[in-house]
């Protein structure tokens, strides 16, 4: 089970995923568009358990953070669907 934790002002939202199935991979594939087109920064650990900053899509990844630029919570509400 793959995850991916969106950082805000009210702590972390998880999402968890199947990344062996294709409809699942293909909503958090949709997530991580939306996240970076509105300002987050994602993130995902290397072997040696450092931190790199991604910019595309990774299926691989077992978690990605995605933690927010300046600016950006007002768009993450409009995604998340909250008012």
């Amino acid at each position: 089970m793959a995850t991916q934790i969106v950082m805000d002002h009210t702590g972390d939202t998880r999402h968890n995923f199947d990344a062996k199935n294709a409809k699942a991979l293909l909503k958090a594939e949709e997530r991580f568009k939306e996240l970076t087109l509105v300002g987050f920064t994602a993130a995902v650990r290397t072997a040696s358990g450092e931190p790199t900053v991604i910019r595309t899509f990774d299926p691989t990844a077992e978690e990605t953070l995605f933690y927010p630029r300046r600016n950006c919570f007002a768009s993450r509400r409009i995604i998340a669907g909250d008012s």
